[in-house]
């Protein structure tokens, strides 16, 4: 289908909260409700569970063993997954293989009127070269403008900062969902531009936010993981991780036929805890990977026993995970026991690391430039070609 065309008429804006004692109320895709107790029907993210259940037969993809593949399906939070894709754009570029990124939206929040996509405005800025580089999340040559603006009227929150030219992104994305547009044909439209050679899907285009559960001088109560991540630095010890209306969402369109097409499935080194596990939350997802007849691969996002990036350490132990490769591939479990891979690429500091059912193989894993995340990208290809 083709893109539609990004709407020209803004919508007045209106409002949200952003966070409270309990999940803020949706507008447009649903409502969404915080756990009032500790029984609450919502999922919490000790995530194992939900992950695994009977198992189903496989859907054959006519992909043959030792061929390259024609088609890779990625799974992708924000800086990890969009560095490891850049990588594996590389490392297929003289083969005709199309990328289909399935990307993390629990990140996704409403501040200032807009609707922020930040995991997949990474990949997107990333792939279409327009990422600040040495953050790995917002635009190169940023200016902040508005930020101080709205600085010196008092206006809150303050510890999210919006650069200029992102700013023209969020504004795009709410005026069309404003408009009636899926988030699905607005990543399309936005892609349009940043060429970023992959096809971009949401995970769904039902609202879907991942809160947090903490306990501080305030009590105890759910704030957005945004607030968490970037104002507490995620010092505060999370209880535990909520994706808000998981439950109730579908996947995207396109989202299961691309993982039942698939030749290879990567996960590649995004939080296994609020970017791949959130994903995996979405009804149909998990199901879909655990049908698929291609293998999968994944690669550890932790090097010795700290993430390559980020604060995934804090999210493992929230959820009772050792902060180890050992660690994420018994939460993911092998495919040949009801869990998610058939293989495992961790750094050779780690390669004592095994389960049974999973090939593990140990190679350098820190993306430190473009030739090392290719290497890496081009050794999971290759996992996957001999599984």
């Amino acid at each position: 289908h083709r893109a539609p065309a990004l709407a020209r008429k803004v919508p007045r804006a209106r409002s949200v909260p952003v966070h409270s004692s309990t999940a803020p109320s949706a507008r447009g895709r649903g409502k969404l409700h915080a756990c009032k107790s500790q029984k609450s029907s919502l999922r919490a993210a000790k995530l194992c569970p939900c992950w695994l259940d009977s198992a189903v037969p496989p859907v054959n993809s006519g992909f043959n063993p030792g061929e390259f593949p024609r088609s890779i399906v990625t799974l992708a939070g924000g800086i990890g997954g969009a560095r490891f894709l850049r990588g594996l754009k590389s490392c297929v570029a003289s083969h005709q293989t199309e990328i289909t990124v399935i990307g993390n939206t629990g990140d996704d929040i409403e501040l200032f009127g807009l609707h922020i996509s930040p995991d997949l405005d990474t990949v997107m800025y990333t792939l279409g070269n327009g990422i600040h580089e040495e953050q790995g999340w917002g635009r190169q040559e940023e200016t902040f403008v508005v930020r101080e603006e709205l600085k010196a009227y008092g206006i809150e929150p303050q510890w999210f900062g919006l650069g200029d030219r992102d700013i023209a992104t969020h504004i795009i994305r709410t005026q069309m969902l404003n408009s009636g547009y899926t988030l699905s044909d607005i990543t399309k439209a936005l892609c349009a531009r940043w060429n970023p050679g992959v096809q971009l899907i949401p995970m769904s285009n039902d609202r879907i936010e991942t809160h947090v559960e903490i306990e501080d001088e305030d009590g105890r109560r759910f704030i957005h993981f945004q607030e968490w991540w970037i104002k507490m630095r995620a010092q505060t010890p999370a209880m535990r991780f909520v994706a808000v209306n998981s439950e109730n969402s579908t996947p995207a369109p396109g989202v299961i036929s691309a993982i039942n097409q698939a030749d290879l499935i990567l996960l590649p080194p995004s939080n296994p805890v609020v970017s791949i596990g959130t994903i995996l939350q979405v009804p149909g997802i998990r199901t879909a990977l655990l049908q698929a007849s291609a293998p999968i691969i994944g690669v550890s996002p932790i090097i010795g026993d700290a993430p390559v990036r980020g604060m995934a350490d804090a999210c493992l132990s929230a959820i009772g995970v050792s902060t180890s490769a050992q660690g994420v591939l018994e939460l993911y479990g092998a495919r040949k026991h009801g869990g998610l891979l058939d293989g495992w690429l961790v750094d050779p500091v780690d390669q004592g690391t095994q389960l049974a059912g999973v090939d593990v193989q140990a190679l350098p894993l820190l993306m430190s430039d473009l030739e090392a995340s290719a290497a890496i990208a081009g050794a999971a290809i290759e996992l996957g070609c001999r599984i």
